[in-house]
């Protein structure tokens, strides 16, 4: 009784070198496995029409690749960490047991904090490389660039001024940059002040020669589909991270699990 006392108390029940060791394995594979992913999904898409895999095909297999890289990432690392930790002696086998659950669990938590800083320094470079980018093409070309409009909101702007004549020569780049902000306000705020919705349709009326009613007409119909895109968009997001979550969830319990056949592999211990 005294010596298993001794062991464990001088004798620390974490083996921190076999847990940063499974952890930046598991990271490593969590990086390889995404690089994978990422190259077999571009290879798949295609921005032509009616070319390459659905939308839904590929979220389906996005979620799918997903959860297999966190269960062969976390497996493996988890495994590591139960075969490389020191051996404990005079120690129960259910604590042995709970001890290696434990070290597959830290290995999952480490690895997925190296993981998460490392693509936060990847973004954050990519996001400063674009800026630089765009800064240098601004430069170039000069307004070309405001008065192409950008993104999904460039495109409500876009159906706002249609014109049922369309004219090579009219320049609705002013028109656009005071139109985006009021459309992104609205959209902020949830609904589209009166005020404003006068105005666009104002706006849309002298531009495109409809009647104030078809103008303000134009201003819901467009709103309501900017409203749309914006919910669905909010509901992918949502059901990225709940799958997210869950895969998450798949690799703690994997890395843990693994750690287990680790241990028992490491020490092929008989119950005390």
């Amino acid at each position: 009784m005294e010596s298993n006392t001794f062991n464990d108390a001088n004798g620390s029940g974490v083996s921190w070198g076999a847990v940063v060791a499974g952890a930046f394995v598991a990271a490593s594979l969590s990086l390889a496995l995404l690089a994978l992913g990422t190259g077999v999904g571009l290879s798949i898409t295609s921005p032509w029409a009616n070319s390459g895999e659905s939308a839904s095909t590929i979220g389906w297999t996005a979620i799918i690749w997903l959860c297999l890289m966190q269960m062969i990432a976390s497996s493996m690392g988890g495994y590591l960490a139960g075969r490389l930790r020191t051996r404990w002696v005079n120690v129960h086998t259910h604590e042995v047991y709970f001890r290696d659950t434990a070290h597959g669990f830290l290995v999952w938590a480490v690895g997925l904090v190296v993981t998460a800083a490392f693509l936060t320094s990847a973004a954050a470079s990519m996001i400063g490389g674009a800026a630089r980018t765009g800064a240098t093409v601004a430069e170039v070309s000069g307004s070309t660039q405001s008065s192409g409009g950008a993104g999904q909101s460039g495109y409500f702007v876009n159906a706002l001024l249609r014109t049922s004549a369309p004219s090579s020569a009219q320049d609705n780049a002013s028109v656009r940059d005071e139109i985006g902000p009021i459309l992104a306000n609205g959209l902020r705020e949830g609904s589209l002040p009166q005020a404003d919705k006068s105005y666009l349709a104002q706006m849309v009326a002298a531009k495109t020669g409809l009647s104030e009613p078809d103008a303000e007409k134009r201003v819901d119909d467009v709103y309501a589909q900017a409203q749309q895109a914006a919910d669905k968009a909010r509901k992918a997001i949502a059901h990225l991270m709940y799958w997210t979550f869950l895969a998450l969830l798949i690799g703690a319990f994997c890395a843990s699990f693994a750690a287990t056949i680790g241990g028992k592999q490491r020490d092929r211990v008989v119950v005390i």
